[in-house]
């Protein structure tokens, strides 16, 4: 049986749910969904970059580009908790909002940060995600 084990970090958002930021199995390390909430804070809090709600939950203020540098920040706090690195990084699952108005941006800004490792990737749309927020990145790294 290969060696299992359940990672969590204070580096990055808490899960919106039971579950840890990565699980540990053999040399792969999986993480679960991460979005782009700033570490610290609790699936109630508005504490995601680039974005305003009006009490309505209307955009008062919205960045995308601002979300996905800290969605990629929260992926590289897990990986370094886990003990693995953003180069380690072997598949990439998106998820985005809104794919007409954000994949362009979301392209633009994951080449600038795999410029040398170059992941399997695979780009969804989906309808929503539980917190406001327009991006959420599901991972697969390796781990020594």
């Amino acid at each position: 049986m290969s060696e299992t084990s359940r990672i969590s970090t204070d580096n990055a958002p808490k899960p919106v749910g039971s579950y840890p930021h990565a699980r540990r199995v053999g040399e792969l390390l999986f993480l679960s969904g991460v979005g782009p909430r700033v570490a610290g804070s609790d699936s109630t809090d508005s504490a995601v970059p680039g974005l305003k709600l009006d009490k309505n939950g209307n955009f008062l203020e919205f960045d995308f580009e601002a979300q996905c540098r800290s969605v990629f920040d929260n992926v590289c706090a897990i990986l370094e908790a886990s003990g693995s690195s953003w180069d380690e990084l072997v598949d990439v699952t998106v998820f985005l909002v809104n794919m007409k108005r954000d994949f362009h941006t979301y392209n633009r800004i994951y080449a600038e940060y795999f410029k040398d490792n170059q992941p399997c990737r695979t780009t969804v749309e989906i309808n929503s995600l539980p917190t406001p927020i327009a991006i959420e990145l599901k991972c697969i790294a390796t781990i020594k």
